[in-house]
């Protein structure tokens, strides 16, 4: 029984790095390739403090962190249904409809670095607000956003159902 839990804690870490790595990956990559402005490291580190460099690599960390709390979360939403790829895919994918939907609308109200579209920026809130299904960081970003959120979903449920 505790080998099987140790063994099942070693998988949730380990496929929630390669999950959180691929899905930052395609993220990072969507907007170097000018299809996207948004960095969800950057959003996530500027949370924390005002400047650009240390917001990046502070929101590399908050975001594995946050990888692995997620990794967590999957991880009891497979054991308590199946521990099948597409059980993976459909969570991702719904979280990343969330994101979309409802995360970033409300972002400027909690985020202290966001402008909000009513008031715009300030002195402390210089960042743009992301909009309507975070438009307003590019045509692609919610396409991009959600097909990341399935690609972290799949690629967790795909290794993690492999264990045991």
């Amino acid at each position: 029984m505790l080998e099987a839990m140790l063994q099942d804690w070693v998988a949730v870490v380990f496929w929630g790095l390669v999950s959180t790595a691929v899905m930052a990956t395609v993220l990072e990559g969507a907007q170097v390739m000018g299809f996207s402005r948004l960095s969800f490291p950057f959003l996530f580190g500027t949370y924390v403090t005002g400047s650009r460099r240390r917001a990046m690599i502070l929101g590399y960390v908050l975001y594995l962190m946050g990888g692995w709390l997620f990794a967590s979360l999957y991880a009891l939403l497979l054991d308590a249904l199946w521990r099948v790829w597409w059980v993976g895919l459909l969570a991702g994918l719904g979280h990343g409809i969330f994101l979309v939907v409802v995360f970033f609308p409300l972002l400027p109200y909690v985020h202290p670095r966001i402008a909000n579209e009513y008031d715009g920026p300030s002195a402390l809130r210089r960042l743009e607000p992301p909009g309507a299904f975070g438009l307003n960081y590019g045509r692609a970003t919610p396409v991009s956003t959600v097909l990341a959120q399935g690609l972290y979903g799949l690629i967790f449920a795909f290794g993690y159902s492999h264990v045991g």
